[in-house]
């Protein structure tokens, strides 16, 4: 599970097993975003309150540049063509 941040008190990081870009952790709760080609959209969570969301949010939308990047560094590379391509992890 990449760790890509971490900030208020939650850990912002994606699980590698299921190239999902964004899964937060943290105060005893979790909650999932997931992107859709253009950005990130809440899916779903678990003992996070409305405040938590927010910041949560925040934090995502502020920083989806470095999310996508880390993501797409992990689960792709470059081939000798150019051309990106999946790597099996």
């Amino acid at each position: 599970m990449p760790e890509i941040f971490r900030a208020y008190g939650f850990v912002f990081m994606f699980f590698s097993h299921e190239h999902e870009p964004i899964h937060v952790i943290g105060k005893g709760g979790d909650a999932k975003y997931v992107w859709d080609g253009k950005e990130f959209v809440f899916s779903e969570q678990h003992d996070i309150g409305p405040q938590d969301l927010k910041k949560i949010k925040a934090m995502i939308d502020n920083n989806s540049d470095i999310i996508v990047d880390r993501w797409m560094r992990y689960f792709y590379r470059k081939n000798d063509e150019d051309k990106e391509t999946m790597v099996q992890r």
